[in-house]
């Protein structure tokens, strides 16, 4: 076995040959890669931008010109941060655990970050805001959302949003327009052929270029850091945008279907060979297919270590999924994530939908394929409501996860600014 592995060693003239490619001047990729960065100055000029565009003040002003309704919201949210009216996770475990809290070990090396998808709306998070407070309930630390990114730069949702999660002290992702269902897809006829997705062509030809472009208008204009990437091409060019200097970060989707412990070797791989001279990379989160199990976690997590990324790359596995167009349901994976937690770090839990007992009692169970409609459609065909109590249904997912943990002495990330105090 040992003559078998001596095989596998890479001989340094193949990075040689890789960086003859790179920086060769003709070679057109690379070149068509760097004027689309080009465009938006040095990266030490597009950092800065991004930088002074997402500071919270310059955030409100821009929630003022556009949705000014929406700033009593945001003051709203930041005088009960201050008022500390969220419940603490002190007080959470009390309140799950009793007397008992005060002796149960917790061992925060191994917190699981509670996450929500999709973020479609402010006033959905608004609403669940408010419900936490009412009901001393948890809001997550962090959020995935998957609205067109156009509609809501015009209707003020993405800045609000923006400001909302430096507020609370969360985490957020965007999913950029620059996908197959823009059109640019010749597979996907709309989103009723999302299975188009799987094979990995949602940004065909010159898409990619296209949603590199788009990311640093995002970046620049709205300090936008982290976003989804469903594509090998464009991973690559986030890998080699970071390599600049510029300091994005991605996700990776779980339309892009990493679904064993070799997919995820070979992306980790590339992640390393483009990695900073400080070992950072920008892929910070890994979103597993659903139809993985905790080995492949198990598995991944020991090379994910060895390359020096266990505490940069968060793997996130939907605990619950949305009830209609994703997976065969009834879909909960808390029980295996329970089990997992003790003894994998940096685990992200994402409730995509409500657990499978209370979606199946709503009017109008949760579907994926509503992440494409258009907000004045949603409006029109009066299901509104209902989409936001679909909403709020993952966010109750998400503190049920909360409560497994807690009740065997495991740790979660919250939202920081809000509960951990």
């Amino acid at each position: 076995m040992e003559n078998l592995r001596k095989l596998l060693a890479i001989p340094t003239d193949r990075l040689d040959k890789i960086n003859a490619v790179l920086l060769d001047p003709e070679t057109r990729v690379v070149n068509e890669f760097l004027d689309v960065v080009a465009r938006y100055g040095t990266p030490e000029e597009i950092n800065r931008k991004a930088v002074e565009a997402g500071q919270l003040d310059n955030l409100l002003a821009r929630v003022k010109a556009v949705r000014p309704d929406y700033l009593e919201d945001l003051d709203w949210l930041m005088q009960q941060r201050e008022k500390k009216a969220f419940i603490s996770i002190e007080d959470y475990r009390w309140k799950v655990l009793g007397a008992n809290a005060e002796k149960m070990p917790f061992n925060d090396d191994f917190a699981v970050t509670l996450e929500v998808s999709a973020t479609q709306y402010f006033p959905w998070f608004m609403k669940a805001a408010r419900n936490a407070v009412q009901d001393g309930a948890l809001m997550p630390g962090r959020y995935i959302k998957v609205r067109k990114m156009k509609e809501q730069e015009a209707d003020g949702d993405l800045v609000a949003l923006a400001a909302a999660m430096q507020i609370i002290g969360a985490s957020y992702v965007e999913t950029l327009d620059t996908k197959g269902t823009d059109g640019s897809n010749v597979h996907l006829g709309g989103p009723e052929t999302i299975t188009g997705y799987f094979g990995g062509v949602g940004q065909p030809n010159d898409h990619a270029l296209m949603w590199l472009d788009e990311y640093l208008y995002y970046y620049t204009t709205y300090g936008v850091r982290q976003v989804l990437n469903v594509n090998a091409g464009t991973i690559l060019l986030g890998f080699l945008l970071h390599r600049l200097g510029i300091d994005i970060e991605f996700k990776i989707s779980v339309f892009f279907g990493s679904d064993n412990p070799y997919h995820a070797l070979w992306i980790l791989i590339g992640a390393k060979l483009l990695s900073r001279d400080d070992g950072t990379t920008p892929l910070i989160g890994f979103n597993w297919s659903n139809s993985v199990n905790n080995q492949t976690m198990e598995l991944t997590a020991q090379f994910r270590r060895a390359l020096g990324f266990e505490d940069i790359v968060r793997f996130e596995h939907h605990i619950t999924e949305t009830w209609k167009s994703i997976v065969r349901q009834p879909y909960n994976r808390r029980d295996e994530l329970v089990e997992i937690a003790d003894h994998v770090a940096n685990i992200s839990a994402k409730h995509e939908g409500g657990d499978p007992e209370i979606e199946q009692t709503r009017n109008r169970p949760s579907d994926i394929l509503d992440y494409f409609r258009d907000l004045q459609e949603i409006v029109d065909s009066g299901d509104w409501e209902n989409m936001q109590l679909n909403f709020l249904d993952k966010i109750d997912a998400c503190n049920k996860t909360a409560r497994a943990l807690t009740e065997k002495g495991l740790s979660f990330v919250a939202a920081r600014h809000l509960h951990h105090i």
